[in-house]
């Protein structure tokens, strides 16, 4: 009886034993964490993902975000890295939103196109907190206190002198009236619409008898269809208008359409920004009079390089900006 039950408890024994070993030989050596994935991008460099980055855009329906967004997925995938892509569309409480969950997920770094260069901050802010490094593209934070690791973007300062340049060009001599379609929420319509302003004051300090008027700045906020409205307010206001100066390709199709509906196509002429595929098209079809260039693709790029370096432990420079160039047109020298 006694030997029966001691024969049961070593054979007890001797299956535990068994279990306890294979367990210690499945877990004797490092174990590889399970990559983590998203809906954008998968990492492709090893089987270990060096963590997700989180991309929020100002805007899916502008091609020139989704442009930066693929190079900056393509970019990271091929360095190990996961990449989530999102969108605030022109809402900050979105973005915010966005950010936090970000943060609540344990992301490596952030990427905005902030859809308000202040209110923006704040979430900056608490990334930074989090200890997670926050990046911005196109678009800076203005807000005081939110500090990123580096701002890669377009020359808008430039870009917006030489959209002076072409608007001075395209009006000729005669000069006229100007309407400026702008986006004050964002820091790098700012720049452009400085830009602009320098350079028309400068010329009409040395050109008065061909002086260009900016005789209203009106919110057509990087979109078409309020550009739309904006340009036709701005047509009523001003019947004589001799230019629009958009801040981007939708603002300027936005105006033209407008133009067209008022049969003043002939009469205004638009300069656009961006250069994006639609906008050129445009300048093709003699619809736009030029646009400054941007290279979104370049920007993706360089930023994707910064976050590798910054986890390298390399040098990041605080600011990068990327000149534009002047589309006149297929045919144009």
């Amino acid at each position: 009886m006694f030997f029966r039950v001691g024969n049961a408890w070593r054979s007890v024994a001797y299956l535990a034993w068994l279990v306890l070993s294979c367990v210690a030989l499945s877990c004797g050596g490092p174990s590889s964490p399970t990559p983590v994935s998203s809906d954008s991008g998968e990492s492709t460099k090893g089987s270990v993902s060096k963590g997700t980055v989180g991309v929020s855009l100002l805007t899916t329906t502008n091609p020139f975000f989704n442009v930066i967004a693929d190079n900056i997925k393509s970019e990271l995938v091929k360095e190990g890295y996961d990449v989530e892509v999102v969108s605030g569309e022109f809402d900050v409480a979105r973005q915010k939103n966005q950010v936090k969950d970000f943060i609540v997920a344990g992301h490596a770094a952030i990427v905005l196109c902030p859809c308000d260069s202040r209110g923006i901050g704040p979430a900056i802010q608490e990334a930074t907190a989090a200890g997670i490094p926050v990046f911005t593209a196109d678009i800076a934070c203005l807000a005081p206190g939110a500090e990123v690791v580096s701002h890669i973007a377009t020359d808008n300062l430039g870009g917006g002198k030489q959209a002076a340049e072409a608007m001075i060009e395209a009006v000729g001599s005669a000069g006229g009236k100007v309407v400026i379609l702008d986006f004050k929420a964002a820091e790098s319509c700012i720049l452009r619409v400085q830009g602009f302003k320098e350079v028309i004051d400068k010329h009409n300090s040395e050109n008065p008898s061909s002086a260009i008027t900016i005789v209203s700045e009106l919110p057509g906020d990087g979109q078409k269809d309020k550009s739309y409205k904006a340009a036709e307010d701005a047509l009523q206001a001003h019947p004589d208008l001799a230019g629009i100066f958009a801040i981007n390709d939708p603002s300027a199709l936005g105006a033209r359409a407008a133009l067209e509906k008022a049969n003043k196509a002939d009469q205004v002429k638009i300069v656009g920004f961006d250069g994006q595929p639609d906008g050129m098209q445009a300048i093709d079809e003699g619809k736009i009079f030029a646009d400054p260039i941007q290279h979104p693709d370049q920007i993706g790029k360089r930023v994707a390089a910064s976050i590798v370096s910054y986890f390298r432990g390399e040098e990041v420079p605080k600011e990068q900006l990327i000149p534009t160039g002047l589309y006149r047109g297929k045919s144009a020298p």
